[in-house]
């Protein structure tokens, strides 16, 4: 593929204040979209038991993650249904509608009742209102990026649509914020059980300010020239995925860009939170402090990478990007272990544990349908108990017919069959179990939490919490950075990508599935392979060979768009 020729700016100049209104309001609905969205990742852990409590807890916390994907998984639907709006009606009409529906299915969340009061209900109305977001959040990001990027000089494209790319940082720290200042508040008895609605039912007035500071914009001038000329798509899906030319275009923005967007983003933003409580045991509220903190050094990256972009181009800033968490991936996670909770690196490398099972007792523990399967075999229980205490463990063979047993150190102990019970049953045996072997655990040297839990919120705790921890803020530190110049100069490289009259529609496409397919289901994925295979990281290979295929692609195809006419 070629670069187009260099531009002359073919809209008229859009007035300095005028951008700044345009990208003032675009920014402002896209960070509220994105903290609807994200307000429920923060809290997957929480809402477990409340809307699948009739799970065992690891098939819980996994189903809750996939409610969590649910949402990205229909958003290339949204994407398609809002794109072919936003190319025949007009941007602005567009995401008018995605923000209200977000906000309404994000403000039901608040209100609705636990599984103890409806039964089966509550996780189906948790997923339609996941599926509602997802569907809202996939017109919403591409109507946005295209609608300031067709506003601003071409000069300034970066730079402009950066403020896009760092909503979603200012969407999960809002989040973030809200479900830490509620949890101080309410404090954390009050919080697990009634106190979570809060963020979600604040969310009502964000949308009511949000709706009114986008009926004050007028629609993009790229729109308005090609209404006006008549030479609007009436044919945007056939023309963006059947006609060779642009379908071209769509495979090397998901292929180049996206999955590696998807993968790098979610891992240094959502995969580490999950990886920080559940398998190093750090406290919530510790979690949430490293998490805010590194959310808050995302957002003047993000705006620092993509104006980069104007000057040095889009390809290299993205590229470097991906070879940076190529190179982060492994060792990253293997010094954030060592540095967050260096009792349980040690014991994992000095005392490991081994599963001996008859392999005929042991199945493969994600039912993630959440069907009748309760994983009740010696060998499943034995399993589900080490994984739950974030403890690696190799597999040996037993004899046929034998209880499974679990050997750490010199000691071993038997576990217990919980087939033909009862669910209540099954789950009081694995708790009893799992009691048992924490015990032989401790003594092996495993810590049973990580060290220096926050006793509060006083200035002189968060810095002492900050500074034990820092080695683990100093990893994600550097996860931020790649992914911030990965995603920075994204909007620009895509609208640059893809003309004007079905720009919405073929580029709203690939950015979901990058990010809702690749992105949204890489928690539940990379914990199903760690799960399966008894190694905390293994299943950090999936976002690394994603990244460097795109890393590959991005190299040898990607054209660099920097000073094309978008408005050709």
């Amino acid at each position: 593929m070629t670069d187009a020729a260099t531009p002359a700016q073919t809209s008229s100049e859009i007035p300095p204040a005028k951008l700044r209104q345009v990208v003032a309001a675009s920014s402002a609905g896209t960070i509220f979209e994105w903290y609807d969205f994200f307000v429920y990742a923060a809290l997957a852990s929480v809402l477990a038991p409340h809307f699948f409590a009739g799970l065992p807890d690891a098939q819980a916390f996994v189903f809750t993650l996939l409610t969590f994907a649910a949402g990205f998984i229909v958003r290339p639907i949204g994407a398609l249904v809002f794109g072919k709006i936003g190319d025949s009606s007009g941007r602005k009409g567009a995401f008018l509608i995605t923000i209200t529906l977000m906000g309404v299915a994000t403000f039901a969340i608040g209100l609705l009742p636990d599984a103890n009061q409806i039964g089966i209900w509550a996780p189906i109305l948790l997923l339609t209102c996941r599926v509602l977001q997802g569907f809202a959040l996939g017109g919403e990001y591409g109507g946005a990026a295209i609608y300031v990027a067709e506003h601003a000089p071409h000069h300034r494209r970066g730079g402009a649509t950066g403020w896009i790319q760092t909503s979603a940082a200012f969407g999960l720290l809002g989040a973030l914020v809200a479900v830490l200042i509620t949890r101080a508040v309410v404090g954390e008895e009050n919080f697990r059980d009634w106190g979570w609605r809060i963020p979600f039912l604040i969310s009502i007035g964000l949308l009511i300010v949000s709706v009114w500071i986008r009926l004050q914009l007028e629609e993009s001038p790229a729109f308005q020239k090609l209404k006006e000329e008549g030479r609007l798509s009436q044919r945007a899906y056939h023309e963006s995925f059947l006609q060779w030319r642009n379908l071209k275009i769509v495979l090397l923005a998901l292929f180049a860009i996206m999955m590696a967007q998807g993968v790098v983003w979610y891992t240094a933003s959502f995969y580490t939170q999950f990886y920080l409580e559940r398998i190093l045991k750090i406290d919530s509220q510790t979690v949430n402090l490293i998490m805010v903190a590194t959310v808050a050094l995302s957002a003047p990256l993000y705006l620092f990478f993509a104006r980069l972009s104007d000057f040095v181009g889009r390809k290299p800033v993205m590229l470097g990007g991906m070879l940076l968490m190529l190179a982060l991936y492994f060792p990253g996670y293997d010094f954030i272990t060592r540095s967050g909770n260096p009792g349980l690196y040690a014991a994992s490398h000095s005392t490991p544990a081994v599963v001996i099972a008859d392999p005929a007792d042991c199945t493969f523990q994600l039912d993630l349908t959440g069907g009748a399967r309760q994983f009740s075999t010696s060998c499943d229980i034995a399993k589900g108990a080490l994984a739950n205490a974030g403890v690696s463990y190799t597999t040996r063979a037993g004899e046929p017919g034998s209880l499974a047993r679990v050997r750490v150190g010199g000691e071993e102990i038997e576990s217990v069959s919980a087939e033909g019970l009862a669910l209540s049953e099954v789950r009081a045996t694995r708790t009893a179990f799992e009691g048992r072997l924490r015990e032989v655990l401790v003594r092996a040297g495993y810590p049973a939490s990580a060290p220096g839990a926050m006793q509060g919120w006083s200035v002189a705790e968060v810095m002492r919490v900050f500074t034990e921890k820092f080695g683990v803020f100093a990893i994600m530190a550097l996860f931020v950075i790649a992914a911030t110049a990965l995603y920075g100069p994204q909007a620009a490289a895509l609208v640059e990508l893809f003309p004007t009259r079905i720009r919405y529609t073929a580029m709203s496409l690939p950015y979901h599935i990058g990010t809702g397919w690749f992105g949204g289901l890489l928690p539940a994925i990379v914990f199903a392979i760690n799960t399966a295979t008894g190694q905390v990281n293994a299943g950090l290979w999936f976002p690394f060979v994603v990244t460097a295929i795109a890393a590959t692609t991005c190299l040898l195809f990607l054209p660099e768009t920097k000073d094309r006419d978008i408005h050709a």
